[in-house]
């Protein structure tokens, strides 16, 4: 008999330990099998919430947050090309980083439509995968388009600025919580997990809130 589970995933589409721990999730639920019965909801969280509509190119912007050099990065990102091989997501070569706020709008529609989980992994393909701008409102409607959600509805929603109070104040609720890096992942509202944690780790954590349940 399959026992429910509520999986919140408070991520950002512009950080990579999030496509790592989302992909890592997955693979678990996977493994689990017949034994479990998830139900994966998203929710914001933005890095770069000042971020201006033209992004900062990636070696600028981790220098200045971090004070990481260039050659620290690029060993960075080597590694988490390889952590997510290992899950099975593909990262291609990110140079810049992009103010994402338009993408959580839309991934909040995306939700009331059904359809939320498939757009997020979408979106994070897109930027981490292929490069793209996940500020810009053609890339926006493509990856909606791409999981059947209807682009000229997706466009109404970017441009009428929709969703953008629900946003914020879903942003502030995860920040109240205490929730200050992403990914965190909240198992049956009250087991929370963070970071982009291995898949026998997810399957070690899922197992031991079902036996609690």
């Amino acid at each position: 008999m399959k026992q429910p589970l509520t999986i919140d995933f408070v991520s950002d589409i512009a950080c990579p330990w999030c496509a790592i721990g989302l992909s890592s999730l997955q693979l678990a639920l996977t493994r689990l099998g017949d034994s479990v019965d998830a139900q994966i909801a998203v929710h914001p969280f933005e890095l770069n919430p000042r971020m201006g509509p033209d992004g900062e190119a990636i070696v600028d912007y981790l220098g200045k947050k971090y004070g990481r050099t260039p050659a620290q990065i690029a060993e960075t990102q080597a590694m988490i090309r390889e952590r997510g091989a290992s899950v099975g997501f593909a990262f291609g070569p990110r140079t810049r980083v992009y103010n994402t706020f338009d993408a959580h709008r839309l991934l909040h529609w995306a939700g009331i439509k059904g359809s939320q989980l498939p757009l997020k992994l979408a979106l994070l393909q897109a930027y981490h995968s292929a490069g793209k701008d996940p500020s810009n409102q053609d890339v926006l409607v493509e990856a909606a388009q791409s999981v059947g959600l209807d682009a000229a509805e997706a466009r109404d929603v970017l441009t009428s600025g929709a969703y953008g109070d629900e946003v914020r104040a879903e942003e502030q609720n995860n920040q109240q919580m205490g929730i200050q890096s992403v990914p965190a992942i909240i198992f049956n509202r009250r087991y929370l997990v963070t970071g982009g944690q291995p898949v026998e780790e997810f399957v070690k954590v899922i197992e031991q809130v079902l036996a609690d349940a």
